[in-house]
């Protein structure tokens, strides 16, 4: 799990900020198809945004080959433009890849981090205050536990 935080993404840009998370999922070796993963992001991106407001945006996509779902987490200090209705930056991104051969399993994973963002009244200034992996993964544990119990 703690191979699957950016605590930091460089990127400024929706763009930049896809090529990378693509390319820190190829570096850890959880993708082999780089370029289609990222082609898939950004056809998704241009559908409409994956922001959902209050600086978090959720990119997700569905890739043959692809066994159990990959769900990265993602910081931006600065904000990316994910050019969200709410129009502010977004600044925490979970990234989702799913098989396209278990649709209602991506909808559970979506469904289950849109639930996290918006029941959790400090989640992101949580984690954009968060000073390393170890403490990212502590706050969305505590959370989820406040959640469910």
């Amino acid at each position: 799990m703690q191979d699957m935080i950016i605590p930091e993404l460089e990127s400024g840009d929706r763009v930049g900020a896809l090529r990378e998370m693509v390319g820190y999922l190829k570096k850890r070796s959880k993708i082999s198809k780089e370029k289609e993963l990222y082609e898939k992001l950004l056809q998704r991106e241009m559908l409409g945004s994956t922001a959902i407001g209050e600086g978090v945006a959720i990119p997700h996509c569905k890739m043959k080959g692809v066994t159990y779902p990959i769900v990265l987490l993602a910081i931006s200090q600065k904000g990316v433009n994910f050019y969200s209705l709410d129009g502010y930056p977004s600044r925490i991104f979970f990234l989702v890849v799913s098989s396209p051969d278990n649709p209602s399993l991506n909808l559970q994973i979506l469904a289950a981090i849109a639930h996290l963002v918006r029941k959790s009244d400090s989640l992101l200034k949580k984690l954009l205050g968060a000073k390393n992996i170890k403490l990212i993964l502590d706050i969305i544990r505590d959370e989820e536990e406040k959640l469910h119990g």
